[in-house]
């Protein structure tokens, strides 16, 4: 075996002061509390004096499996993320008492002092004193005066006297407990109870045991963080019990799955539900979140979830459970859906048919990116109704307007091949639309009436160029016939900024998108995009 982490070879002899270790313990290595893992074996190693933890560590960055010449001696998460340490390389952490301390009375240590500095002009360090910085430090070091206290990463393991942290930091509102050692949940209530002006507290990256939960929250706990702490679904279920006054539940990266046979119930104050990142991947699961009636946002980004459906009525199954039938996301005002695998329009004519949802988040997914063949934004936001915040940009009503009709304008192309009824299928809002915004159907005309017609449908166009050989040239508008196609627009492009011997590319820049639209049919006309009056056209070059 080679000299594993903090390893001292073969002579290593563990001095009296050395801690104590048991498998199933949380550490981190002496010295960088950021540097965390679980024990998982504990005594010696064949080859080698003395006694041996074995660590899986929580980021990685191991030495091997657990397996060491050939001899197992645990069994790690990865390949790569075990490693056998000396004791005395370990820390088995400090209690909350000791972290307050650490951080609010302690003296800044020589290593932060050296991070503090700027470079002069010959780049040397020049050391720098925050202004006032004293009567911050002051301030903060009364303890009692405290409502706010961050203490992630300090290696927080237990939590010491109740008394003492209650007399300590009396007034104490919001906790962020961050990347520390806790893992049981008897120590997360000792916390609240010692705690009863709590209203936040942030466990994030703390992995809680996986036993029956028994905790009691501070009266006034309002948000729990509990994102990348191992927690299962059973565990959310069990929680309930003891949340009825949460508003909020942040539960990313558990690798969750809605694994319950009913409707969730309880959580009667939830207003909020973060549970990105997870394993979701049907939106039956999701249903199952749809009668918690204050639940107002409802965070689903980074999932498996391939399609989204609202129920046709009250389930008969909810009276099975024993409750009154309820309106299906009654409050539900916020939906986030960005990064899963949605694909199909059918997801996104549905979300009309929640109640009150206004904020939607759909960026990722196959059906709302126009690289991959998706919706463009004014698309979107035209087959959805009642949205008013899109991707996490407000849609104006001016935008509102102009997207519907520029969509209404690119549906009346496709009338003229796809037929009534398909329109009616595929795009359900388009008649809704075409009367609200008091568009015509085409109707033939004489010459004379045409020509006057075909004047009033020029559609204005700003154009301007991007690129990066073509120097500065100012902005130009032109009027076009909507029946333009990109190709015909290029060629036009290079006659009217005198381009030549530059092969085009042209964008459509939409209010809103984070990055304009390639226009990359040469024979799809400007209607076909839904391209109307005030459009900015940018002008590129074809890269090499």
């Amino acid at each position: 075996m080679t000299q594993e982490e903090g390893g001292e070879g073969t002579t290593g002899v563990e001095g009296p002061a050395v801690p104590a270790f048991s498998v199933c313990q949380r550490v981190h290595v002496l010295g960088d509390p950021r540097r965390t893992g679980t024990v998982r074996y504990v005594g010696p190693v064949d080859g080698y004096d003395g006694s041996w933890i074995g660590v899986d560590w929580d980021d990685g960055g191991g030495k091997h499996d657990g397996v060491v010449n050939g001899v197992r001696y645990f069994s790690a998460k990865g390949q790569m993320t075990g490693s056998l340490v000396r004791p005395r390389n370990l820390s088995a952490g400090i209690t909350l008492m000791g972290a307050l301390r650490l951080r609010y009375r302690g003296e800044s240590t020589k290593e932060e002092e050296d991070e503090m500095y700027v470079l002069s002009t010959r780049s040397k360090r020049v050391s720098i004193q925050l202004v006032g910085e004293n009567v911050v430090r002051e301030k903060l070091s009364r303890l009692e005066e405290l409502l706010s206290a961050s203490l992630s990463f300090l290696g927080v393991s237990s939590v010491g006297h109740s008394h003492e942290i209650y007399s300590s930091v009396p007034n104490l509102k919001e906790l962020d407990l961050t990347g520390n050692l806790l893992s049981s949940w008897q120590d997360v209530g000792s916390i609240c109870e010692a705690l009863p002006a709590l209203e936040i507290l942030n466990l994030t990256n703390n992995f809680l045991e996986r036993d029956t939960i028994t905790f009691i929250p501070s009266k006034g706990l309002r948000v729990l963080v509990l994102n990348n702490c191992g927690i299962t679904w059973e565990q959310v279920e069990t929680l309930k019990l003891s949340l009825s006054e949460v508003e909020e539940l942040h539960l990313m990266r558990n690798e969750l799955k809605i694994s319950t046979r009913s409707y969730v119930q309880g959580f009667d104050s939830l207003k909020i539900l973060n549970l990105e990142d997870n394993c979701i991947d049907t939106w039956d699961e999701v249903l199952k979140l749809s009668h918690l009636k204050c639940l107002e946002q409802l965070h689903l980004n980074k999932n498996k979830l391939k399609d989204v459906f609202y129920p046709p009525g009250p389930d008969p199954q909810n009276d099975h459970d024993g409750h009154e039938c309820s309106t299906p996301f009654e409050n539900l005002r916020c939906l986030l859906l960005g990064c899963n695998e949605i694909e199909d329009l059918a997801s996104i004519d549905s979300l009309n048919l929640f109640p009150n949802l206004m904020d939607i988040r759909l960026s990722g997914n196959p059906v709302a990116d126009p690289a991959r063949g998706g919706l463009p934004r004014f698309i979107l936001i035209a087959r959805l109704s009642k949205v008013q915040m899109l991707n996490g940009s407000e849609v104006t009503s001016r935008e509102r307007r102009e997207s519907e009709i520029r969509y209404v304008r690119l549906v009346m192309v496709k009338l003229q091949s796809d037929g009534p009824e398909e329109i009616k299928r595929v795009h359900p809002r388009f008649a809704e639309l075409k009367i609200h915004h008091g568009i015509e159907d085409e109707k033939p005309s004489t010459q004379n009436a045409a020509t006057q017609s075909m004047a009033s449908e020029l559609i204005s166009l700003t154009l301007k160029c991007v690129g990066a050989s073509m120097g500065e040239k100012p902005p130009m508008t032109r009027k076009l016939p909507p029946s333009t196609t990109v190709g015909k627009l290029k060629v036009l492009c290079e006659s009217f900024f005198k381009l030549k011997f530059i092969k085009l590319r042209l964008f459509l820049q939409e209010e809103g998108s984070p990055l304009p639209l390639l226009l990359d049919d040469d024979s799809a006309t400007l209607m076909d995009f839904g391209i109307g009056t005030g459009t900015t056209i940018l002008v590129d070059e074809e890269m090499s």
